[in-house]
């Protein structure tokens, strides 16, 4: 019998592929970012060992102390949590992405702690799309504004956008926000900077988003089973 977690992903990269073949996408055009918030490195490895090499955390020390751990194993960690401007250097020095961008204060302070031994951090504007109180993100019509002062940094890469939507229940419904957040991408990127990257999608809604474009899904339960915070 497959460890559990193996025949997760296992049951995970078959929705991408139903959905991709079915939405007319390349079958290698979404990267799948297993979130492993509240995982242990146990777990971890033996989703490595399935196959799987991206993974998402959110909460910055529990995420070091993993990283520290695996640091001789071929992974590459994307951080997805709120940044805070007094824990970006140690975001920077130790991830190879970051999905949550919604201030500049946050981007100047990754790209000026990142260390010149490191590649350019790649980085992701978390936009707001549904305008949610409680919920992190660059408001749309201010996004512009954010990702011209971004490109100017030297030590980041910025790669595309980001969002949180409000769980819905049908496809239908799900793929709304999807797509306003595609046609902003659309209209923001340019030949420079093509943000060709739509960080979109979770373990419910994985062919909505794969509909309207994501390149990369962040899925946590539906590989790792339901968390106990």
């Amino acid at each position: 019998m497959k460890p559990i977690i193996e025949s997760r992903l296992k049951a995970v990269r078959a929705i991408i592929a139903e959905s991709t073949a079915k939405y007319a996408r390349a079958t290698d055009s979404v990267q799948l970012l297993a979130v492993s918030k509240t995982r242990s490195a146990k777990e971890i490895m033996e989703a490595l060992e399935a196959g799987q090499h991206c993974f998402g955390e959110s909460y910055l020390q529990e995420a070091i102390n993993k990283i520290d751990q695996l640091r001789d194993e071929a992974i590459e960690w994307h951080f997805i949590g709120r940044v805070q401007s007094n824990k970006t250097r140690q975001i920077t020095e130790k991830f190879d992405w970051v999905h949550s961008i919604d201030k500049l204060k946050h981007a100047q302070r990754l790209n000026d702690q990142r260390p010149d031994s490191m590649p350019p951090l790649n980085i992701c504007l978390q936009i707001n799309i549904d305008n949610q109180a409680t919920k992190g993100g660059v408001e749309p019509d201010q996004a512009a504004e954010l990702i011209e002062q971004i490109s100017t940094l030297p030590r980041l890469k910025l790669r595309g956008v980001m969002t949180l939507p409000s769980p819905t229940a049908s496809i239908d419904e799900q793929r709304l926000p999807f797509r306003r957040l595609r046609e902003l991408r659309d209209q923001l990127a340019t030949k420079e900077l093509p943000l060709d990257t739509l960080s979109i999608g979770m373990s419910d809604d994985i062919p909505a988003a794969i509909a309207e474009g994501s390149t990369i899904v962040r899925v946590g339960t539906a590989i790792f089973g339901p968390r106990n915070y």
